[in-house]
Formats: structure tokens, sequence, C-alpha cells
């Protein structure tokens, strides 16, 4: 496996434009080796793009490429030694299973002991070993991607396991089952795995690190909890969590306090004075907390909703223009017609332009 280094790296798909559009914006990032990486964001915004510039499927406009210190941004796929799972199958319709996962063994002269050890190992991490006779082509869907992904797998020699959107196409009874035998591959291996999606819990239940995208630009990297705790835009506080953070506009009060509607609101941010900065305001429903007496950090708002997902209740109420959720312990009850909720200082993260002040 290796450490991977993308250095300003960037792309232009129409490089003979005057006026740059960059399909992948300018930016830094290293992959270290064993690591279990995340590339999380909506459709089009750079992700497959950034994907194909490390295998070498795509050369990128400007930057480089180092893996394992030495620069490889002009070499192809088979020099970089990678190993990419697409969205949809790539296989062998007219092979056997077993060949079709032998197969990246075979074309570089394994043993012949040595390649049946690797696809019977990779075939019972799958749940292929019963299909290992048949011809993929008379194979479901979700187990031809399965082929496709212990064709990726299959290798201990590869600098970094690529996937691309991997379970797109399979069922979602097997996703999660799938997501910790690719971690247990990972720890067990050491192997570098990046793993395109845009499912939010896909990355959360997966990634040590995520790379959150938005229009072609790295907007954060972190750990799930640093993603969800102090996402570093409202973007990322949109993007992330389920339901999305709370995001309220808002307007700067005195003593370094804000102003949300008629509530003065006390926070642990430093907020700088200026009178062009657009202010917000983000919390978690999570960390807001019912009360029943009136204290510090307090808003007073009217119920709307009340669902009940068993674990938890989500109350969705209403304060002047804006609308607030709230998850609260199932057994509590609430108020019909006020609920009085208390926003933490600590919980809270000011945004100035959309972009969080540290």
């Amino acid at each position: 496996m290796a450490k991977i280094e993308l250095r300003n790296v960037a792309h232009n798909y129409n490089a003979e434009e005057a006026e740059k559009t960059y399909a992948l914006k300018p930016f830094n990032l290293t992959w270290e080796n064993g690591g279990r990486y995340a590339v999380l964001g909506p459709s089009g915004c750079g992700k497959t793009t950034m994907l194909n510039i490390i295998s070498g499927l795509l050369k990128p406009s400007e930057g480089k490429i180092i893996i394992d210190g030495i620069d490889l941004t002009e070499a192809n796929t088979a020099t970089r030694n990678i190993a990419q799972v697409f969205q949809f199958p790539v296989i062998y319709g007219t092979m056997t299973v077993y060949e079709n996962l032998a197969f990246p063994l075979v074309c570089r002269n394994f043993p012949k002991e040595a390649i049946r050890a690797k696809v019977e190992e990779v075939a019972e991490l799958l749940n292929l070993t019963s299909h290992l006779t048949k011809r993929a082509k008379k194979l479901t869907a979700d187990q031809k991607q399965l082929i496709s992904m212990g064709r990726g797998l299959v290798r201990d020699d590869v600098a970094a396991v690529l996937m691309d959107e991997p379970l797109t196409v399979i069922d979602p009874d097997l996703k999660f089952e799938l997501r910790l035998r690719l971690k247990t591959i990972n720890q067990n291996y050491g192997s570098t795995m990046i793993y395109v999606t845009h499912d939010q819990n896909e990355a959360m239940t997966f990634a040590q690190k995520i790379i959150v995208m938005n229009h072609g630009e790295v907007v954060q990297v972190g750990t799930p909890q640093e993603l969800f705790d102090r996402p570093q835009t409202t973007f990322v506080g949109y993007f992330i969590g389920a339901p999305a953070m709370n995001i309220f506009e808002c307007a700067l009060g005195e003593d370094n306090s804000i102003r949300l509607e008629n509530f003065k609101l006390n926070t642990s941010t430093s907020i700088p004075q200026s009178e062009t900065s657009k202010l917000k305001l983000g919390i978690r429903s999570e960390y807001i907390k019912i009360i029943d007496q009136n204290a510090e950090n307090t808003i007073l708002a009217q119920p709307n909703e009340v669902q009940d997902f068993g674990n938890y209740k989500l109350l969705t109420a209403t304060f002047g223009e804006n609308i607030i959720k709230v998850k609260y312990d199932r057994k509590m009850g609430i108020n019909s017609e006020q609920v009085l909720l208390q926003l933490p200082s600590e919980r809270c993260n000011i945004y100035e332009n959309d972009r969080l002040i540290q």
C-alpha cells in the first residue's frame, strides 16, 4: 500500500477556453498509507474526476500526483499500481466467478496455489464461495458487482483500492454488511481505501476520514465526529446529519452575543465586528434542550409537528419566521402550545458568509 499526495491538483475539461471553468478546483490532499477514506458530495461535484486523476485514467490540468514520494503525474494506470472498482460491474460474463477473481493475479503470473488461496479468501469475504464455478453472466446484478469488487480486492500489492459508488446496485440489506467487510479487509491487510459516495450514511459508517466536496471544491476534511459537530461551512451542516443542522440568519448583538429574532444568545465564538458580514447560527437538533424554566440562551417556540422514530422523537417548531427541529427523549411529554428551548453556547456554531468562525 502507499501514501498518495495530491499537490495543487486541479482540472479543467475545457482547457482551450480563455476563462478556466474548473471541474475540480485547486486543492492539496494526502492519503496516508493504510487509511480508510470516503469522498462525499452531491452528483457532479467532482468526486469521480478526483478518483480518475488518482488512478491515472485522467491527467490533471494542474498539479502533481506523488505516490510514495515519486512523481507519477505522467505515469499510466499500470505504473501507478492502483485497483479501481467502478459504479457498475466490470467483469467477463463468459468466465466463471473464480476466473474473474483470479484474472488480475493470472495477468501478473502469480503461482497457481497463491491464486487459489487468495481467490477463496476474497470469495468467502464477499459471500461468493458457492458461486465460484458459475458463469458470471448468469448471476444477479448485485452478485456481479461483488465480483467487480473482488477483482479490486484480490491483490495485496496495489498502492490503493479506489471505489466509485461500488454499492449502487447492491441490495440495501447487504450494504451495511459489505461496508463492515471492507473495513475488515482494510484492518487486516492495511489496504489504502478511497470510497466515493453521495450517501452520507455510507461515508460516516465506513471512513476514518471524510473529504466533503461541493461544486468542484474540497470544502472540509475530517472525521465523522468533526464533520457533525463543527461543519466548516453551512453546506456541510446541511449535507451531514439527519435532520440537517438547524441554520438561522442572525445579527451581532452586544458583548459578543447574537440576536436571533427577539432573543439574545451567547456563544463561545469571538465574532468579528463587520457591517458587511452575513452571520448565521448553526446547531444540531441533538444538542437543543427542552426545558421547563427560563434560563440563559433560550428561545420560545410553537410546536408544529412531532414525529416518533422509535428510539427518539423529532419536534418541528417555529419562532418568528424560522423553523427549528429538536430531537428529544420519546418518553418526554411537551406542551402543545409552546416550548422553551435552550441552545447551549458551546454547541452554537457561528458562520460568517457561510464559513465557520473559528
